[in-house]
Formats: C-alpha cells, structure tokens, sequence
C-alpha cells in the first residue's frame, strides 16, 4: 500500500465506506493522511485513582474487577469498576451494550476522561463515556499513553476510528517519497515529508502539545509550508508566463498626454495618487500587458486614477471599459467621467440592462466603430454583442464583487488587454497573497487634502429623539444626511427590522420642515438616477436608502450618516457605508444605531468602527470575524482549497512561502525544473479547487 492507494482497500474502511468518504474528498490513503487531527491531547501522565479529585482530566489504568449491563429510564447502561490497585473508579457508558464483549471482568484497561462525582448515588467518583482501550499490548497504545490527535468526524468515521485508522497508516506514511528538493527544503528549514505526515498522527516524544496544537510542530510546519509554496509557485510561474508569452505594441506617453491629463484635473493629485499613476504608467509603457490591483480606502481617489490611466490609453488610439458591480455604481461612474471629461473630445457610453433596443443598438455600434471611447457598464459589457474596435484598458472597479471568470470575460474582448482591479474594501495582506498573488499591488494610503476625519458613535435605538434631533442639526448647519435600513420593505422573518419605505415615511413625519427622499435598489434607473441627482443638487436635504449607496456615491455635502441597526451589516459594509460621508471639508459624523442586545460578534463589530477608520484595521478584524471564504462571498473570488493550511492561522507561513516561490522562479529553469512534475500532477487549478487565477 502507498499514498495512491485507494482507500477502500485500507483496514477498517472496505468499499461502502469508501463511497461515503469520496462524497467529502477522500479518494486515496494519502487524500486520508492529509485529514489533519483538530487538536491533541496528553494522555501520557497516569493517575493513581486514590489520587483522583474532581474536574481532573487524567489517564487510569487498571483491571475491571466489577462489570454489568443494566436497565434505567428507557436506555441501557454499561458499568465496569477498574481497580489499580490503590482503589476503583466507576466508569458508565451510555446505550452501548455491545461493550460486555470487550470490556469484560478481568481484562486490563485503560481509561481517560473528566473524573466526576457519582451522579447516580454512590459516594465514589467517576467517568462518564471516557474514552477506553483494551490492553492487549502494553506497548501499542492507540487512545490513550501518548499524545492523542483528536479528529473531527469524516464521512462515515468517528473520531476514534480515525485514530485507529491513521494509527495503523503511519508506516505507509513514513514511507512517503519526498516532493520538494533538498535545497528549497534546506531554505525552508523542513523535515521530509514522510517524517512529517506520520508525525502528525503519531507524535514523537518529543513533539510539544502546545506547539502540536497550535500547528506548529515541526510535521505541520513542513506540511503547511509545501502547501502555501506550491500555490504561491503556481502564481508565480503564471506571472511569469504571462509576461514572456504575452506581448502588445508599448502605450507611449506624450506631451499631448500630459497635457490632456492637465486639462480634465481640477485638483491637485495627492502624493499617493502620483505614485501609482507612476506605476501604471510603467506598466503602459512596457510591452507586457498590465495585470494590477489597485486597493484604496472610500475616498482615497481611485476613480481619478483610472481616468487617468485611461486617458493614456485613449491618446494612444485605444478605447476603454470600466465594469462595475451594480447599475447604480455603473451610473455613477458614467457621470462621474462624462463630468470630468467635459472638455475633451471623448465619447463615454453607459451599458447596463437598462439600456434596451434601438438606444443598445446603436450604442453597441458606436463602440465596435472606435466611435465610443469608454465604455461604462455592469456585466452587460461581457456579453457576446458587446464588441470594442479596439480594446485597450479594461478597469474593474469593487473587483471582489466579480467572479474571476467575469474579469477574464472583459479581457477578452481585446488583445493582450492591460487589466487594473479596484477595490475600496481594504484587503488583509494575507488574501491579497492569495486571491490577488498574480497581480502587482498598488496601494492609495492617503486621503485627498480637506477631507476630514469621521467621527463614529454608538447609539441605542431607545435614543431616538437624540437621534432625530442629531439630523435635524446638520441640516441645520446647511449639510445632508444619509439614513440606512438593512431592507426595502417591512419583512414578516424579520419583524424588529424596519424597513426604508415604512421609515421615510416616519422621518418625514418626524421632521416636517426638511425635505425626505427615498432609494432603494428595486427603483428602475430613471428613478433612482432622479432621486440622486436632486440630492446632488441639494434639493434634498435626508436620504432614506437601502445599502445601494454602498459604493460609489459621491456628495461632498452630505456629512451625517445613520445606519439604523448596524448591528445586522458585516463590518465591511459598515465601512463602505461610512465612507459615503467626510468627502468634502465639514465636520462629519456617522452614528450606529443598534435594537436590542448585542451578540457578542456584533458588539465587536460595533466598537471596531467606533474605534478607527483605518480600513486595513477593519478588513483584518473582519477577517478574524468572518474567516477568509465569507471575505469574499464565493469560491470564485480565487481563493485557493487549502487542506493543511489556515489563511489566518498560517499568514506568517505565508510571507516564508512566497518569498521562496518567487525566488525559484527567479532562478529560472534551474530552479522551477526540478518542481515541474509536482506542479503538474493533477493540474495546479484542480490541486488547489480554481477554475482559472488572473
């Protein structure tokens, strides 16, 4: 038997089994090796049962000198009294009758659980389901004498069955053929693999629980290590590809373009700005095409920058697209760009499902015509009858809200197409190593000058007449106020929720004087396109909106956002829906109102915004929160299947993995040769649960 072994064929699995455990993954003995325990526990100190107290977790060894089946409330009980020779400890199982055949008078045992009173009348102490092992050889322990892996259950498999069953593998194990070579081991600092993955199972003596279950004994390490450098190899060797195969005629940058760029600017870039612009401008001019993430904070300026890096593009006779997740985002961009692109000589045209019929056809013409120089839209711009004349740049904006498929859609309506991803959810560096690890980071880390800081407070729902008197306030002050429900109309599931139609109503009411409008996402477009510009012209003075103002909406005069209960949006949400004020020079504020008690997750939610604005900080609690796969919603995000390693747990291992990758790759065929078989065994996208990266 090996590790391709199928796992049919292992002791105590058996063919019905092993149709159970290929429904949760686990083809071959090593897909089963690789089913990590959760934890370990010290089963090596044993306890004289003379010395036993209550609440102890111990080890006894004995002979049961006392064993019987009975009857109570509807359910059988087994009972043995083991004896080691300083007293005897009652042990008590539960419906488990078959248990007088193994554990019958006379035969050596041992136990290990919580010692407990005796709950059932007597004066003595006792075990209640404690884990148990016949000992037939003293030297051949399974449960109990050692440092014991405690496993979740897999398919059909107990926990203890697992135990039984890895047990038994570690010789198969141990026996593993080595898949890294000696230098990139000797780099890492790692042991083989063989050792390691029968360590994992059956830990040394000198395996240290504490660093056994905090996955650093030095089994994890290697394994967790091979694991983060294989996928980070993967992307490194596709950066790699990439830019040997692919080539494209090298975008210039002219006086003409620099003085196109002087032309749309109405302000001055901040430092961060010029810095990335800097770096895109680079990659423009290289004849590789760019693949690169830009991550800014809300307000931070990264519409500014694509514009201009689209303008780059455009001088060059080249056309662009700029997809965003929603058709409200898509509008706003549209106008944003057709404002600040008033006086040049481009033509911006908008694409969402909105845009029906003859408008989509000769909208659709002008753009296979090179007529139309940027093309805005949502997922329309990927259909088939979309077509560019020349497709140069694609820019997606909020990139996490795409699929990676979605990305590559976009760029295939050109070719060799420069693609910049943006996104204003702050990514922890961990995930921006794996969902992103192909693409070159630019980061805008400084607010455009003015911008002042958003205070944000707490506030009890039962704090109503403050909370109204707080909008009517800043209104007064001459500003706008923004006010969010979690839903559109009134849900019978969620009765405590109110709703945005129901409540624009009650604030109209409780503010007579002031003018209230209403948006949500099921308005159609001409509508919800109406209701925002009258707020962008002031003639609104309170917006009752759902989370469609998440992103991408811009009033610099609105500087007081209320998030009615703040305790039901994830923290990312949270910061998006702050980030709608403090855009312009006012004093701004954002209360979190909250109905009822606060689970404890919420409550940290709530004191993580109301202690910084710094949207790394929030992105890496988030993700503590949350854990990686719901940071970004779905599978396709890019995020890798890891089965050893732990996004959060493993980010320091992460940082040793990638920097060793790159470095292989560095080197060339000397250094990617030897790894090339392991890299293609099975596929890399197949190894790892990715339809596609990039």
């Amino acid at each position: 038997m090996d590790l391709a072994s199928p796992v049919q064929f292992v002791k105590g699995i058996g063919p019905q089994k092993a149709a159970e455990l290929q429904a949760a993954g686990i083809v071959t003995v090593e897909d089963l090796l690789l089913h990590l325990p959760m934890r370990y526990e010290d089963r090596t100190q044993f306890a004289r049962i003379a010395d036993l107290r209550v609440g102890m977790k111990v080890a006894v060894s004995g002979t049961i000198a006392v064993a019987g089946l009975r009857r109570a409330r509807r359910m059988t009980l087994y009972e043995v009294r083991v004896d080691d020779g300083s007293g005897r400890l009652k042990a008590l199982w539960f419906n488990q009758p078959f248990l007088k055949d193994s554990l019958a008078r006379g035969v050596r045992v041992t136990l290990f659980g919580e010692v407990q009173p005796d709950s059932y009348g007597g004066r003595q102490l006792m075990m209640s389901s404690p884990q148990h092992e016949v000992l037939e050889d003293e030297g051949a322990a399974v449960h109990t004498g050692r440092v014991v892996p405690v496993y979740e259950k897999l398919g059909p498999l107990t926990g203890k069955g697992l135990r039984r069953i890895l047990t038994q593998l570690a010789p198969v194990a141990g026996a593993a053929p080595e898949t890294l070579p000696d230098d990139v081991r000797a780099r890492l600092a790692v042991i083989g693999r063989g050792d390691a993955l029968r360590r994992v199972h059956v830990p040394e003596e000198d395996d240290a629980v504490e660093a056994l279950n905090a996955f650093r004994g030095p089994g994890h390490r290697r394994l967790i290590l091979e694991e983060l450098f294989l996928f980070q190899l993967g992307l490194a060797l596709k950066q790699e590809v990439r830019r040997d195969r692919a080539r494209r005629p090298a975008f210039t940058v002219t006086d003409a373009t620099r003085e196109a760029v002087k032309r749309i600017l109405p302000f001055r870039l901040t430092e961060a700005q010029k810095r990335v612009l800097r770096e895109i401008a680079a990659d423009l001019q290289c004849p590789h095409p760019m693949n690169r993430l830009v991550q800014g904070d809300v307000g931070s300026g990264k519409t500014v920058v694509a514009l201009l890096a689209m303008v780059v593009v455009l001088e060059n006779g080249a056309q662009a697209a700029f997809m965003a997740p929603t058709e409200i985002l898509a509008e706003q961009h549209f106008l944003t760009l057709r404002r600040l692109l008033a006086r040049c000589p481009y033509r911006v045209e908008i694409f969402t499902s909105a845009i029906k019929g003859v408008e989509r056809a000769r909208a659709a013409e002008r753009l296979a015509s090179g007529e139309t120089h940027i093309a805005v839209g949502t997922h329309a711009l990927i259909q088939e009858s979309v077509k560019f004349a020349r497709l140069g740049l694609a820019v997606v904006d909020e990139q996490h809200r795409f699929g990676v498929l979605q990305r590559d859609e976009l760029r295939r309506k050109g070719s060799e197409v420069d693609v910049l991803v943006m996104t204003a959810t702050p990514i922890p560096r961990t995930l921006a190593l794996t969902a992103y690890g192909d693409l070159d980071v630019s980061l805008l880390d400084e607010r455009p000058p003015g911008r002042t800081p958003i205070v944000t407070r707490h506030r009890p729902a039962s704090d109503r007449r403050a909370i109204v008197e707080t909008v009517r306030r800043a209104v007064a002050d001459g500003r706008q106020a923004y006010i969010v429900y979690p839903l559109v109309e009134e849900s019978e599931k969620l009765e405590d929720v109110r709703a945005a139609t129901s409540m624009a109503e009650e604030w109209t009411q409780a503010l007579p004087a002031l003018r209230v409008g209403l948006l949500h996402g099921r308005m159609k477009a001409p509508e919800k396109e109406a209701v925002m510009a009258a707020f962008h012209r002031r003639d609104l003075d309170v917006l009752v909106s759902t989370t469609v103002i998440e992103v991408g909406v811009d009033v610099p005069n609105a500087s007081l956002m209320v998030i009615e209960h703040a305790e039901r949006f994830g923290l990312s949400q949270l910061h998006q829906l702050r980030g709608r004020v403090g855009r312009g020079t006012a004093a701004s504020e954002c209360l979190l109102v909250t109905h009822g008690r606060l689970a404890d997750d919420a409550r940290e939610r709530i004191e993580t915004m109301v202690r910084t604005e710094d949207g790394f900080v929030i992105a890496e609690k988030d993700l503590e929160l949350r854990g990686p796969g719901d940071f970004f919603g779905t599978r396709q995000s890019g995020l890798p299947a890891l089965r050893v390693a732990d996004l959060m747990r493993d980010r320091d291992l992460l940082e040793e993995a990638r920097r060793e990758a790159f470095a292989v790759v560095a080197r060339g065929e000397e250094g990617i040769g030897p790894l090339r078989d392991l890299l293609g065994e099975a596929g890399w996208e197949r190894r790892f649960g990715l339809a596609r990266v990039g």
